[in-house]
C-alpha cells in the first residue's frame, strides 16, 4: 500500500519495517541463499540490486526474481521489492543470454545513430525485456557529461561530451525505460565525467569542477532530467574539491546531496546513495557511519551490494542513528514516502509475481532483433579515412594477406566503471559477451577469413610492443588493421598502434601501387583514442566490444555496409573546424599598423543594411584596454601588401575569475564565407588556452562591452550566427539572455507608485563614495560576483574619481555591504567601453554599471531597485536626459526593471563553457 497525500498506512507503523525499505542490498550466488532470505525476511529489505554474478540466464534470472518477490510476500511485505539492475547495453549488461537477451549498442553507439527515435526505441526494447524476467528497477541512463575525454573510465558509456546532446538522448531513454514500465534512476551525479585519479584505492576520485562550472555543463543533464519526471538519481562517491566545496564523499554530503540536488535542482524523487562498501569509504569513516551520514545529508536509500557482515553494519548504524537523534523519525518516514512513491508507479503484487518469462521474450524476439541490426548498422562510424583505404577490397588484391594485430585482453572486471573505481557501487557489472575479449578478436578474424579465402593473418599484441613477429607479420602482410580498445586509458596501445603506423609509412603495399602500406585503426571501445590524432589517418569506431558490433564491422571493412555514425558533441565539431577551405595568415593586433585599417573596416560594416547598433560610435581604440589585471591579445587576417584588413578579433583575460573571452569577431562583409573567421577564432581558442589558471571561455565581453554575446535584436542573423558558433564547437544552446536597458525622457520621469515607499527600509541605508579611499571594502563586496569584467570595470569607476562614482547599499546595524551599484557620465573612461552610451546620444545619457547584490540578501529585486533608484537621481543631477544600464541579466532581472519603466536597448546570448571542452577537441 502506497501512502496517500503524504499520509502512511498504520502497516508502516514499525521502525524496523519502515528502515528496511531504505535499504538496496546485493548478494552472492544465482540462487537464493540464507544470508538474502533474512535479510528480506527478518530486516524487510526493499530493494535487491541484481549483478552478473547472480545472473546465469533469462530462464534463470526469471526463477530467481520470482522466489525474492514470494519471499517478501510470504514474509508480509505490504508492496514487492524493488529489483534492480545496470543494463546499459554495449558493454555493460548484467542480464545475458545470447538466444533471449538482445545486446545493443552501448549509449554513445546510440548517439552515434543521430536517431533520438532510435534511441528511445532501443530503451524502450532493453526494458521490455527486463520486464519480462521480473525487473522494475532500471539503473539509468547514464548521464554523465565527458568534459574531459582523456583517461575518463566512462567512454561510450555516456551519449558523449556535448551537455545537450547528452541532455536530448538521456530524456529518451527515460521515456523509453517509463513506457516500458520500469523506475528510472540517473548516475552518477554530480557527474564522473571529469574525475582525477589520485591512484590508491583508499584514495576517491576527485572532481575539481566548482558548483558554477558543473552547472555550465555537468548538471546540465541532470537537470533535464528531473523536469522529465526521473524517479530516483545516484549520488556518487567521489570527492569534490573547489573553491566553496571540500567534499571527501559526495553521497555524504548535505552540500551535494540536499542543497544541489534536492533544493537547488528541485528533485523530489528518490535519492540513492552510492554503495557504501567502497574500499575508500570503508577505510576512511565505516559502513555504519557512513550510512548514517548519508541518510543525514539527504539519500532516502543506502545501496550496500557485497558483504553481508556490512550490510547488517549499515543497518544497525541507521537503527542508532535514528535512538541517538541524529537522524529524526520524520526524515526516515519522508524517505519511505518517497520509495513508495516510486513503488506505486512501477509495480504491484499482481505484477510481480506473474512476470512474462521466456514466452514474453520469445514474442518481442524478431523485432528486437531487427531493432538491433538497425541500430548496430547505423552505430558504426568512419572516423577518418584521409587515403580512402576503405573498404579493403579497393586496395587489396585477393591474393594480398590482412593481418589483424587485436590486444590481448584480460577478461574484463566485473566492473561498470573501471577497476579505477570498483569500489563505487556499480562494482558488479559485466556482460557475458565482454568476459573474454580475445575470444571476440578470434571470431572476428575468423570472419574475416572466410570472406577473404583464409588469406588473413592475426596475432595479439601486449605491453611489451611491437616484437619481431610483429614486423615480420607487417611486412608480410598488404594491409594492417590494428584494433585498439581505450587507448587513451591502456596507453600501451597507443604507443603500439604508433609504432606500427611508422612502419607503415615506410613501406609500400606489395604491389608497390601504394607509397605507404594501408593502416586501418579499429576503436573498439571510445572514438577519442586516435580522433583528432594526424598520424592516424583511418579509423573505425565500434563503441563497444561485442560480437554483434564486430560482425557489423565485417561488413563494413568488406564494403556491404556503408557506415553512417556520426562522432559525438564537439569532436564531430572540430572535424568541421579542421575542414575549413582556407586556412588564413593570422597575425597578432599591432595599434600602429592596424589601427587605422580597423577604423575603415568597422565603418564598411556599419554602412550594411542589416548593420548591427553596436557598432556605433565605436573605434579601434573601444576594443583596447591596456589595464593591468587583464590580458588582452588581438589577432587579424590582414593583406601585408595593401595593409587592408579582412577580418579582427579580440581577446582578453580575465585573471580575477579565470575567465578567457572572445570580445569581438568581425571580417569584412565582402570577404566573408571565405573561412577568415574560422581562422580567426581558432588562433584566438589557441592563444587563450595558453593562459596560466584560465577555468572557462566566454563568447562576448561586459568590458569592453561591445558585444556582449550573440547578437539577438535581428532574429535571422541572430540565427545565422549560433548556427556559426555552433559549428565552432561552442554549445549555444546552453546559452543565457543578456542586455543593456535604457530608462529614456530622464527629465519627466517619476518612479512608480509606491516604490519609494517599499524601499523606505530601516535596516538598509544608501550612500555613494568616489575614489580609491573607499575601495577596499567595495572590492572586497564585488568579488563574490564571479562574473566577467565586473571587478574590473569597479575599479574603472574607481580610478576616475571626477566622473563616477559607486552607490552603496549597507545594512544599518554594522555597515555591512549589501549591494553596490557604479554609475558614471559620458566623460567617464567607462563610456567609452559602452557603445550603448553613444547609441542614445553622446553627452546626454548617463550610465550604470554592474550591480553586484550579496549571495545572503533575500531581498534582491528591492535591493537593486534602491541602487538604480539613487542612480537615477544621480543622472538626473549631473543633466542627463537619459540613463543606461549595462549587462543585465536576461533570465528573472528584467522585470523589476520594467516596472520601473526600462527598456531594451541591446540584447545578446552570452555562451560559456569549461576550458577542458577546447581541450578535448585538439585545439592546444
Amino acid at each position: 500500500m502506497g501512502p496517500q497525500e503524504g499520509v502512511l498506512s498504520s502497516l508502516w507503523d514499525d521502525l524496523d519495517r519502515q528502515m528496511g525499505q531504505l535499504f538496496m542490498v546485493g548478494f552472492d550466488g544465482t540462487t537464493v541463499n540464507d544470508e538474502i532470505r533474512s535479510l528480506i525476511e527478518d530486516h524487510h529489505v526493499g530493494s535487491i540490486l541484481l549483478t552478473a554474478k547472480n545472473l546465469k540466464s533469462a530462464d534463470d534470472a526469471t526463477r530467481l526474481v520470482l522466489e525474492l518477490q514470494t519471499i517478501a510476500r510470504n514474509a508480509g511485505h505490504p508492496v514487492p521489492l524493488m529489483i534492480a539492475i545496470d543494463q546499459e547495453n554495449g558493454g555493460v549488461n548484467s542480464l545475458f543470454d545470447e538466444v533471449h537477451i538482445r545486446q545493443f549498442p552501448s549509449a554513445m553507439g546510440v548517439a552515434a545513430t543521430g536517431s533520438k527515435q532510435l534511441a528511445r526505441r532501443v530503451a524502450n526494447a532493453t526494458a521490455q525485456e527486463l520486464k519480462a524476467v521480473g525487473v522494475n528497477w532500471i539503473m539509468g541512463p547514464v548521464l554523465d557529461v565527458l568534459t574531459n575525454v582523456r583517461n575518463q573510465p566512462l567512454g561510450p558509456r555516456t551519449f558523449g561530451d556535448d551537455p545537450h546532446e547528452v541532455s536530448e538522448y538521456g530524456v529518451e531513454y527515460l521515456k523509453g525505460y517509463q513506457e516500458a514500465g520500469l523506475a528510472t534512476c540517473g548516475k552518477h551525479f554530480p557527474s564522473y565525467g571529469n574525475l582525477e585519479f589520485l591512484g590508491s584505492q583508499t584514495d576517491v576520485p576527485v572532481i575539481k569542477e566548482s558548483l558554477e562550472q558543473l552547472s555550465l555543463s555537468a548538471l546540465v543533464p541532470f537537470r533535464n532530467a528531473i523536469s522529465h519526471g526521473i524517479d530516483a538519481m545516484m549520488v556518487g562517491g567521489v570527492a569534490m574539491s573547489s573553491e566553496g566545496v571540500n567534499v571527501m564523499h559526495a553521497c555524504l554530503s548535505e552540500q551535494v546531496v540536499h542543497e544541489l540536488l534536492r533544493r537547488n535542482l528541485g528533485f523530489n524523487g528518490v535519492i540513492v546513495s552510492e554503495c557504501l562498501e567502497m574500499e575508500a569509504l570503508t577505510h576512511n569513516i565505516g559502513v555504519g557511519g557512513g550510512t548514517v551520514m548519508a541518510v543525514k545529508a539527504g539519500c532516502d536509500l543506502i545501496l550496500s551490494c557485497h558483504s553481508h557482515p556490512h550490510q547488517k553494519e549499515a543497518m544497525a548504524g541507521l537503527r542508532q542513528g535514528v535512538e541517538n537523534g541524529m537522524i529524526s523519525r520524520e526524515q526516515i518516514r519522508e524517505s519511505l514516502r518517497r520509495v513508495l512513491a516510486m513503488k506505486s508507479r512501477c509495480t504491484s503484487w499482481q505484477a510481480a509475481l506473474n512476470p512474462g518469462g521466456i514466452p514474453s521474450l520469445m514474442a518481442m524476439q524478431p523485432s528486437h532483433a531487427a531493432l538491433s541490426a538497425q541500430a548496430y548498422d547505423r552505430s558504426i562510424t568512419l572516423v577518418k579515412d584521409k587515403a580512402q583505404f576503405l573498404p579493403l577490397p579497393r586496395i587489396l588484391e585477393p591474393d594480398e594477406e590482412l593481418l589483424i594485430l587485436s590486444p590481448l585482453l584480460k577478461p574484463l572486471a566485473a566492473s561498470a566503471i573501471s577497476q579505477s573505481i570498483l569500489d563505487m557501487g556499480d562494482s558488479n557489472i559485466a556482460s557475458s559477451a565482454v568476459h573474454n575479449g580475445e575470444k571476440i578478436f578470434m571470431e572476428f578474424g575468423r570472419s574475416l577469413t572466410r570472406q577473404r579465402l583464409g588469406r588473413v593473418l592475426h596475432t595479439s599484441y601486449t605491453s611489451t610492443g611491437v616484437r619481431p613477429i610483429h614486423e615480420n607479420l607487417i611486412d608480410r602482410a598488404g594491409a594492417v588493421i590494428v584494433i585498439t580498445a581505450d587507448a587513451n586509458r591502456n596507453l600501451y596501445q597507443t604507443g603500439f598502434t604508433k609504432h606500427v603506423s611508422m612502419i607503415c609509412k615506410s613501406q609500400g603495399s606489395s604491389t608497390g601501387s601504394r607509397a605507404e602500406k594501408p593502416l586501418v585503426v579499429v576503436s573498439v571501445g571510445s572514438p577519442y583514442d586516435f580522433a583528432t590524432d594526424p598520424a592516424i589517418g583511418t579509423q573505425v569506431c565500434t563503441y563497444d566490444v561485442t560480437e554483434t558490433a564486430l560482425q557489423t564491422l565485417v561488413r563494413v571493412l568488406m564494403g556491404d555496409l556503408t557506415p553512417s555514425g556520426t562522432l559525438p558533441g564537439t569532436v564531430n565539431r572540430s572535424q568541421k573546424l579542421h575542414q575549413s577551405r582556407q586556412h588564413w595568415l593570422v597575425e597578432s593586433w599591432n595599434e600602429e599598423r592596424d589601427s587605422a585599417a580597423l577604423d575603415v573596416l568597422l565603418s564598411a560594416l556599419r554602412e550594411q543594411p542589416a548593420s548591427q547598433p553596436e557598432l556605433t560610435g565605436i573605434t579601434s581604440r573601444s576594443f583596447l584596454l591596456h589595464r593591468d589585471d587583464v590580458e588582452e591579445d588581438h589577432f587579424v587576417v590582414r593583406n601585408s601588401t595593401t595593409q587592408t584588413l579582412y577580418g579582427f578579433c579580440s581577446t582578453y583575460y580575465f585573471k580575477s575569475t579565470g575567465t578567457a573571452v572572445i570580445g569581438a569577431l568581425v571580417v569584412d562583409p565582402s570577404r566573408r564565407n571565405l573561412s577568415i573567421g574560422h581562422s580567426l577564432h581558432r588562433r584566438a581558442i589557441q592563444a587563450l588556452l595558453q593562459r596560466p589558471g584560465v577555468k572557462r571561455f566566454q563568447l562576448g565581453s561586459r568590458l569592453p562591452s561591445i558585444y556582449l554575446g550573440i547578437p539577438a535584436g535581428n532574429p535571422v542573423e541572430r540565427k545565422r550566427l549560433r548556427q556559426w558558433f555552433s559549428n565552432l564547437g561552442w554549445n549555444t544552446a546552453l546559452s543565457r539572455p543578456v542586455c543593456s536597458v535604457i530608462l529614456r525622457s530622464l527629465t519627466t520621469w517619476t518612479p512608480p507608485d509606491g516604490l519609494i515607499r517599499s524601499l523606505q527600509n530601516a535596516e538598509v541605508c544608501y550612500d555613494m563614495v568616489q575614489g580609491w579611499g573607499h575601495a577596499d571594502d567595495v572590492l572586497d563586496h564585488v568579488r563574490t560576483s564571479s562574473r566577467q569584467g565586473v571587478l574590473e570595470m569597479y575599479k574603472l569607476a574607481l580610478e576616475d574619481e571626477a566622473h563616477a562614482a559607486i552607490i552603496r547599499a549597507k545594512r544599518a546595524q554594522d555597515g555591512r555591504i549589501l549591494g553596490t551599484l557604479a554609475v558614471y557620465d559620458s566623460a567617464s573612461t567607462i563610456a567609452q567601453y559602452v557603445p550603448g552610451l553613444k547609441t542614445a546620444g553622446a553627452g546626454g545619457a548617463a550610465g550604470m554599471s554592474s550591480p553586484v547584490i550579496s549571495p545572503s540578501v533575500g531581498e534582491y529585486a528591492m535591493l537593486m531597485q534602491g541602487l538604480i533608484l539613487l542612480g537615477i537621481r544621480h543622472a538626473r543631477r549631473q543633466g542627463a536626459k537619459s540613463v543606461i544600464l549595462d549587462c543585465v541579466d536576461g533570465d528573472g532581472h528584467f522585470d523589476s526593471l520594467s516596472a520601473m519603466g526600462f527598456d531594451v536597448l541591446h540584447s545578446y546570448e552570452e555562451v560559456t563553457c569549461d576550458a577542458a571542452s577546447w581541450r578535448s577537441i585538439g585545439l592546444t
